[in-house]
């Protein structure tokens, strides 16, 4: 216990010596504060204090940042350096990472509100997991040699070869994870990244930084800029030295991006909201089910674009499973994520605190019934209370939008025709994420097959897995990240054609 109690000590003092300090721009090697000498604030979710102060890069900080990617994509180490040695500087960050894993979890559940917990066991682990399973893709990028069918004699190949200077610009909901899934993916392919956080959480990013310029990357492989969307990030998708634009955020964000990256015909990678169908049938493993459906949706606050907010249930169980999950809503411990007893913690502004109560009001009055939760918790921090809609319909907007809370949306279904499910199951804009829940191999099989969305996860809560791609389909995005196809989202494939 006292070895634990130090280890949380240190990291205490790392993150408190950290914070003390305005955070400053990662560029080139080098650290500066922003080229306007502008500050953010970074607030606490779980108590509306003030945490730190990050710089509040704009234009010049954005167009300084791709000029370095640019120079060390062209000319710099980075561009000669063998794939085996791009693979071992990123083993080199995920150890570093995971030496330094107490500090950053704490960092995120300041930033984020997210138990401090799970930031260790879930969030650090798996972006060093990332980096690890993304540095063996790096030796193994091969294009392949194909049998013409030209006249005369020929020896025609593709090449795969990275795509450039990318522009990852991530969300507040899982910043280090996030930032860590773009960095990785691009470095594998031997790309050069400049990264812009969320300026709610700019926290691990910069931390992440440092460890990049200890694990001994070339200057200008890796930058990073913190500052708004509206300023830096629209910056960094409309410099016309940035080949590729990577995003993770809200569908309307998403649309704007791509019609300002068609000027300059980027290359893109979306990953964009969800409003994914939870489907339970009757002979389902009733318990593990609930299990999972409180999970999928009260993980993270809700706060996940996989999040698995409409609840279809077969009549014959319904009353029993929206029951149980209610009951276990209740019981969940909201609180500051630095409190070991905490699962949900707050979400992360006064805003999307406004916005999500707003949603659930609007639940009310269009005759849906709150039977867990549906209320703020008092005091400072934006609480709010696990909530269990049941009486929703199809067109209501609880229904149709995303939350990104946690707010769970439930209705029966009565016939077990695999098309009328499916109807129910596609019936939004989104497609990004499902989940089926039955013993019937059968029907499981048939059911992925028909549910457009990128991800289908059978008997399973919400979750991911490095080696699967992972994308959505309609609204939900462009492309897919993870797993080879990852990966091969960073390249350009050239074909070569010798006549002998």
């Amino acid at each position: 216990m006292t070895t634990n109690l130090t280890i949380e000590q240190q990291a205490s003092a790392l993150a408190a010596g950290f914070l003390a300090q305005p955070l400053q721009n990662f560029i080139g090697g080098k650290w500066m504060p922003a080229q306007s000498g502008e500050i953010l604030g970074v607030v606490d979710p779980a108590t509306h204090h003030l945490l730190g102060q990050a710089a509040a890069g704009g234009a010049a900080d954005i167009d300084m940042a791709v000029k370095a990617a640019r120079q060390a994509f062209d000319a710099g180490p980075w561009a000669r350096m063998p794939p085996a040695g791009r693979s071992r500087l990123m083993h080199r960050l995920a150890d570093a990472i995971d030496a330094h894993a107490d500090e950053l979890a704490l960092l995120e559940s300041l930033d984020n509100g997210k138990p401090l917990k799970i930031a260790r066991i879930g969030d650090v682990a798996l972006a060093s997991e990332c980096l690890r399973y993304m540095a063996g893709w790096a030796t193994k990028l091969n294009g392949e040699t194909i049998s013409s069918s030209m006249p005369g004699q020929w020896h025609a190949y593709t090449l795969r070869e990275p795509i450039g200077v990318v522009g990852a610009i991530v969300p507040w909901n899982y910043p280090l994870m996030m930032a860590v899934t773009k960095i990785a993916s691009a470095l594998a392919a031997g790309c050069t990244i400049v990264l812009k956080p969320s300026e709610q959480t700019p926290l691990t990013a910069v931390r992440l930084a440092q460890l990049v310029e200890g694990a001994g990357f070339p200057p200008g492989v890796v930058n990073v800029v913190t500052g708004l969307g509206t300023v830096a990030g629209q910056a960094l998708v409309a410099h016309p030295l940035v080949d590729k634009i990577t995003f993770t955020g809200s569908t309307a964000v998403g649309k704007a991006i791509v019609q300002e990256s068609v000027r300059t015909m980027k290359r893109v990678t979306l990953e964009l909201g969800g409003k994914s169908p939870f489907i339970v049938f009757p002979d389902a493993n009733l318990e593990q089910a609930v299990t999972a459906a409180v999970h999928s949706i009260f993980g993270n606050t809700g706060q996940m674009c996989i999040a698995g907010s409409r609840l279809y249930v077969h009549r014959k169980v319904y009353d029993d499973v929206v029951g149980a999950i209610a009951g276990a809503a209740g019981k969940l411990r909201v609180g500051s994520g630095l409190d070991p007893r905490t699962e949900i913690g707050p979400l992360v502004t006064p805003e999307h605190l406004k916005r999500v109560t707003g949603y659930i009001e609007a639940g009310r009055q269009a005759g849906a019934q709150v039977i867990a939760g549906g209320g703020v918790i008092e005091g400072a921090g934006n609480f709010v209370q696990p909530t269990v809609l049941t009486g929703t319909l199809p067109d209501m907007s609880v229904m149709r939008e995303e939350i990104f809370g946690p707010v769970l949306c439930a209705m029966p279904f009565e016939d077990e025709d695999l098309d009328t499910i499916a109807r129910l199951a596609n019936d939004t804009h989104y497609g990004l994420s499902s989940n089926i829940w039955t013993r019937d191999i059968s029907v499981a099989h048939k059911l992925a097959r028909k549910i457009k969305a990128g991800t289908v996860r059978v008997n399973a809560p919400a979750g991911l897995d490095l080696a699967l791609p992972f994308g959505g389909y309609k609204e939900s995005g462009v492309g897919r990240e993870l797993g080879r196809e990852g990966v091969d989202a960073y390249t350009e494939l050239k074909s070569v054609a010798i006549a002998l």
